[in-house]
C-alpha cells in the first residue's frame, strides 16, 4: 500500500474514528487514520470502559449498542483486549425504584434481564449491599474493557492485523477528497470521515454549531482494592433518573421526584454511580456531569464527596482509599444521542453526542459506513 494514497481517511483517533477505521479495512479499504495529538488522550480512554447496552434510550441507541457489545465480544481476544468484566447488576433501595425496573422488564429492552432477591446478590457479590437494598436488576449484555489498555491494543492490531496506516501528531485543516491537506503535508484519500469528538473549531465549525452542541466535564476515580470481587459492573438508583432507557419510562417521575429531595447535592453535580473492576481488584468510580459551552477543568471535592457517598449508600461499605483522579469532556446535544452530517459529497462527520461513544461505535461506523462507502 502507498504511504500517501488511500480509500478512506479517517480524522480522529480516539473510539469513533478507530471503530469507522475498523469497518472500512475489514470490508477491505486502505484506511489511513489522521490524530493530532501523539496517541488517543481525550474521552476515550477517560472512561469506564463499560460497554453499556441496558438502560440506552429506547430504539436506535438501544440496537447501536446491542450491536457494538456484539463486535467488542468477537474482536476482543484478536485484539489483545482483555473483557475484565461481564453483566450489569443495578442495586434499587426503594420501591420507586423497583417499579421502574419492573416496568423497563416489561419492554423489549428488558429481554434476557431479570430482577433478583437481595439474599441472591449479596451471596454472589461477597455480600455487597445493605439494609436498604430492595432487589438488583441484572443484565448479562454488557460487558467491560480497560479503556486505557483497549484502545491502543485496537489501535495496533488495526495496524498490524488491518495495514491501517496512523498520521499521529498530525493536523488535517482542509478536507477536499481526493485531497486531505495537513500539518505534515497532504495525504490523498478518496473519502474522509470526520471525528473530532469535542474540537468544535478545527473543521466544519459552521455545521457543528447547527447542532447547538456543548460539552460535559465528567469527574472519575480510582480507588484501591475492596477486599471484595463485584460479579459484574454495579450502579444504582440514581442511574434510573439518567439512562433514558430507564428515564423516559413513566414510573421514573416518581423515583425522580423522590431521589431530588432526598440528594439534591447528587442531582446538582450530576451525579450516578458506576463501580467498575479490574483484574487487579482496584475499582474504576463515578462519575458526575457539568455541562457547559466550555466546561473549566476545575473539579470540586463536593462533586467526589458526592460519588463517594452514592457508592457507600449502594455498596454499604466506607470507600477504599482514593488512588488515582480525572476528569473527561465529551460533546453532547439536547435532542440526539449521536449525529452524521454529510458537509461535503464525500465527508461525513460523525459525533456521539451523549457520553456512549464506546457502547455504540461499531454500530454507528457500519451504519454510517453502509450507506457511505
Amino acid at each position: 500500500m502507498s504511504d500517501s494514497v488511500f480509500d478512506l481517511a479517517v480524522v480522529g483517533g480516539g473510539i469513533i474514528g478507530l471503530a469507522h477505521a475498523y469497518v472500512a479495512a475489514k470490508a477491505g479499504k486502505r484506511v489511513v487514520v489522521i490524530e493530532r495529538d501523539i496517541r488517543a488522550n481525550g474521552a476515550s480512554i477517560r472512561n469506564f470502559g463499560f460497554i453499556t447496552v441496558t438502560g440506552q434510550e429506547r430504539g436506535e441507541s438501544w440496537r447501536l449498542a446491542r450491536r457494538t457489545a456484539k463486535v467488542w465480544a468477537e474482536i476482543a481476544g484478536h485484539a489483545g483486549i482483555p473483557i475484565e468484566q461481564r453483566g450489569l447488576y443495578l442495586t434499587a433501595r426503594s420501591d420507586e425504584a423497583i417499579a421502574v425496573i419492573g416496568a423497563f422488564l416489561e419492554t423489549e429492552m428488558g429481554e434476557d434481564c431479570r430482577l433478583i432477591a437481595p439474599a441472591e446478590f449479596r451471596r454472589i457479590a461477597e455480600g455487597v449491599g445493605g439494609a436498604e437494598l430492595k432487589g438488583v436488576l441484572y443484565s448479562p449484555h454488557e460487558l467491560r474493557v480497560e479503556s486505557r489498555i483497549a484502545i491502543p491494543a485496537l489501535t495496533a492490531w488495526l495496524k498490524n492485523g488491518f495495514g491501517v496506516r496512523f498520521r499521529n501528531e498530525t493536523v488535517a485543516f482542509d478536507i477536499a477528497p481526493p485531497h486531505i491537506h495537513t500539518s505534515r503535508g497532504v495525504i490523498e484519500a478518496g473519502a474522509a470521515i470526520v471525528c473530532p469528538g469535542d474540537d468544535f473549531v478545527t473543521l466544519y465549525p459552521e455545521q457543528i454549531a447547527r447542532y447547538r452542541l456543548r460539552k460535559c466535564r465528567i469527574s472519575m476515580l480510582k480507588l484501591a482494592s475492596p477486599g471484595f470481587r463485584l460479579p459484574g459492573v454495579l450502579m444504582s438508583d440514581l442511574s434510573l433518573t439518567r439512562y433514558h432507557g430507564y428515564s423516559q419510562l413513566p414510573q421514573a417521575r416518581a423515583l425522580e421526584r423522590k431521589l431530588r429531595a432526598e440528594q439534591p447535592s447528587h442531582f446538582g453535580h450530576g451525579v450516578h454511580l458506576i463501580v467498575a473492576q479490574g483484574t487487579d481488584d482496584h475499582l474504576i468510580v463515578g462519575d458526575s456531569h457539568h455541562y457547559d459551552v466550555l466546561p473549566d477543568p476545575f473539579a470540586s471535592e463536593a462533586t467526589e464527596r458526592d460519588i463517594l457517598d452514592e457508592y457507600a449508600r449502594a455498596i454499604a461499605q466506607t470507600p477504599p482509599p482514593v488512588l488515582e483522579r480525572w476528569t473527561g469532556v465529551y460533546a453532547v446535544a439536547e435532542d440526539r444521542t449521536w449525529l452524521a452530517d454529510a458537509p461535503q459529497p464525500r465527508v461525513r462527520l460523525v459525533m456521539v453526542t451523549s457520553g456512549t461513544g464506546a457502547s455504540t461505535c461499531f454500530g454507528i461506523a457500519e451504519q454510517v459506513l453502509a450507506e457511505f462507502l
